[in-house]
């Protein structure tokens, strides 16, 4: 893999570019990951990792001093509701965003507006409080639920929990930005 993203080095180098790994979730195989990041500087590349954030304990100081920038999706503040969308438990992923915090390790929060899942007002408030005092982060990007990626469900036989989820429409995305930036948090 390194000496394939060699080849193309110098084009990312000269666009300002670099190397993204995202998954599933990247953190599942934490040493090949480092592997890869620790190549990817030595070729002068940006490198930035996508995940939830769930297995961020696993990421070590070794690890974290490969990765340029950390793109974070906290899906909820509330405990129950990121237990229902996530399947998961909301405490690793916040451990994880406030030790990025205290090294001061770049991040891009992503915030997943999923009409009747994640958009209750009380929700984005909550990220937004526990987002908008860290330094580190530069940016709260609210990703907008589509259903582009349906299809793939079906095509595997996979039962599609959002079939009669709505997009999100321009008025909540909307509201929800400016919630954000009512906190102090720059948002896109």
């Amino acid at each position: 893999m390194l000496r394939r993203l060699s080849d193309f080095a110098p084009a990312l180098r000269s666009v300002g570019g670099g190397l993204t790994i995202s998954g599933g979730e990247p953190m599942v195989q934490l040493a090949f990951t480092r592997r890869i990041f620790a190549g990817a500087k030595e070729m002068g590349l940006h490198t930035a990792i996508e995940t939830s954030g769930f297995l961020g304990d696993r990421a070590d100081d070794a690890f974290l001093s490969v990765v340029d920038l950390v793109l974070l999706d906290i899906k909820s503040s509330d405990p129950d509701t990121y237990r229902r969308v996530t399947g998961r438990d909301i405490a690793p992923t916040l451990r994880f965003a406030e030790r990025l915090a205290s090294i001061n390790k770049p991040v891009w929060v992503r915030f997943t507006l999923v009409p009747g899942a994640t958009d209750d007002p009380a929700n984005v408030e909550g990220i937004a409080r526990f987002v908008a005092p860290m330094k580190n982060v530069e940016w709260v990007e609210v990703q907008p639920f589509h259903q582009m990626g349906s299809f793939k469900w079906k095509a595997i036989g996979l039962d599609y929990k959002h079939d009669d989820t709505p997009p999100a429409s321009r008025e909540l995305v909307s509201r929800v930005i400016g919630q954000f930036q009512d906190a102090g948090c720059r948002v896109r």
